[in-house]
């Protein structure tokens, strides 16, 4: 009897020992927790408030007014998004519209170091720790919010909540294949490219209109400049290494906004052919010709890799138009988003083209003047016998045939036939009339040829005259 109640006794005392460490084991955990919870919002809310000054450092007067901000609507329910090539100025615009208008809103940028691994549990996190710091707030503007982990149901979920949404991506597929996807009907889009020549006269205080020898000689100045420098808003800094920050840019492009996003395997082969488009451009894609060249497994991989390079918007491709669904999808051409990235990069031994540089910069602005959803770009090339660098069209409709040519002072035979020749060719196969010819230098004005009416307009006029 005294030993069973000695046992009794001692399994009491235990059960009221491990109920005690059970509890306490428990009461730790909760601490842990609510200590690591708190190192993590406190960690949030430093970067967000690092975020919220560098913003508000900002000095919107300094900058640039574009026509895009137009197209941003503050009042309206759908997610505004702003895409673009990196570094082409989407953020400043965006900065510049909301501060400009008083509205209450809130910055998070994903393109920062110290939100890359930040996880889908954390997302409200984020929201709780902005509205401590910039208390209530109508609008949220999110920096390159495809680095954001799910972000489209979180975008998703944060329009149903009411709030007013600025978004801006680097990435083409962030509309045509993921925004079409999960927010159907629910954004409005509006694409950015780096300065047009246009802005890039009204910073460099060009005159653009006027029609003595000395304006009409400088604004020649400006775009041979434009031609070899490009756009990007931060090369108009004349202090600036513009070569070691294109390289910069680029590799960044190729790492952040490819490599990393399509997790691609061979990370060299990729720059062999982004090298290769670029040193090619204005010129149709030979596939098989690169896939051969740098050994790479399949004529497939390459046209991934281009295809990667289109969506991060580095390189634009135009298709051959035709009626032929074959052909349109074989013959492809590729266009430089900006001319920057024609010679400041490593291994750019090619020469000085200024013709293919003009047409480069042609394709760009016809890219930028699209308004509508159904209007295209193509080229057109009927084996040796003729070509058109540009056709634009609307609702499958062909609108203009357009040519460009660098030097037609006094075009030889051969010049004359293909520019000139080129279009009228083309007018009777796309029963089109509309026939332009741009040129750098040459007389300006109307020709006839074959029964066709062509405006020949100068370089400068055309790109500075929407």
């Amino acid at each position: 009897m005294v030993q069973n109640c000695k046992i009794r006794r001692f399994e009491q005392d235990f059960f009221v020992i491990f109920d005690v460490l059970f509890a306490n084991v428990i009461y730790f955990s909760y601490l842990c927790s609510g200590l690591l919870n708190y190192f993590i919002m406190r960690n949030l809310e430093i970067i967000l408030s690092d975020q919220r000054q560098e913003l508000l450092n900002t000095d919107c007067s300094a900058l640039l007014s574009r026509k895009e901000e137009k197209q941003i609507d503050l009042n309206s329910k759908l997610a505004q998004v702003v895409i673009g090539v990196r570094r082409s100025g989407k953020s400043m615009l965006c900065q510049k519209v909301l501060l400009e208008s008083k509205v209450k809103f809130a910055y998070v940028n994903f393109d920062d170091e110290n939100l890359a691994d930040i996880q889908v549990s954390e997302l409200n996190d984020i929201i709780e720790t902005l509205y401590r710091i910039y208390g209530d707030y109508t609008h949220l503007f999110i920096d390159e919010v495809q680095n954001a982990p799910r972000w489209p149901l979180f975008v998703n979920r944060l329009l149903r909540q009411g709030l007013h949404l600025i978004l801006t991506g680097s990435n083409a597929n962030l509309l045509s294949d993921e925004l079409i996807t999960h927010l159907t009907g629910r954004y409005n889009e509006i694409r950015l490219f780096p300065f047009s020549f246009e802005e890039f006269c009204r910073i460099k205080n060009v005159d653009m209109h006027g029609q003595h020898t000395k304006a009409i000689g400088l604004r020649g100045h400006a775009l041979n400049e434009y031609l070899k420098d490009g756009g990007f808003p931060e090369t108009m800094d004349d202090s600036l290494d513009k070569t070691a920050y294109t390289k910069t840019l680029l590799d960044t492009i190729i790492k952040k906004d490819i490599c990393k996003r399509y997790k691609v395997r061979y990370p060299a082969s990729l720059r062999q052919v982004a090298d290769t488009v670029i040193d090619n451009f204005c010129q149709e894609i030979n596939f098989e010709n690169i896939r051969e060249t740098y050994a790479i497994h399949s004529v497939q991989t390459v046209k991934n890799y281009v295809s990667y390079l289109n969506t991060a918007y580095l390189a634009r491709i135009l298709h051959k138009y035709s009626f032929k669904s074959v052909e349109r999808q074989s013959n492809q051409k590729a266009y430089i988003i900006d001319n920057a990235f024609l010679s400041n990069r490593d291994n750019a031994l090619q020469p000085e083209n200024l013709g293919w540089r003009l047409e480069n910069t042609v394709a760009i602005e016809l890219l930028r003047r699209q308004v509508y959803a159904d209007e295209q770009l193509y080229f057109l090339r009927e084996s040796n016998r003729y070509a058109v660098d540009f056709v634009r069209t609307q609702a499958n409709k062909v609108q203009e045939l357009i040519q460009v040519t660098y030097d037609f002072s006094s075009p030889s035979v051969k010049l004359f036939n293909r520019e000139v020749g080129g279009l009228t060719k083309s007018s009777q196969i796309t029963h089109c009339d509309n026939l332009t010819l741009i040129v750098m230098y040459g007389e300006t004005g109307i020709i006839e040829h074959n029964g066709k009416k062509i405006r020949v307009v100068s370089a400068a006029e055309w790109l500075i005259n929407q």
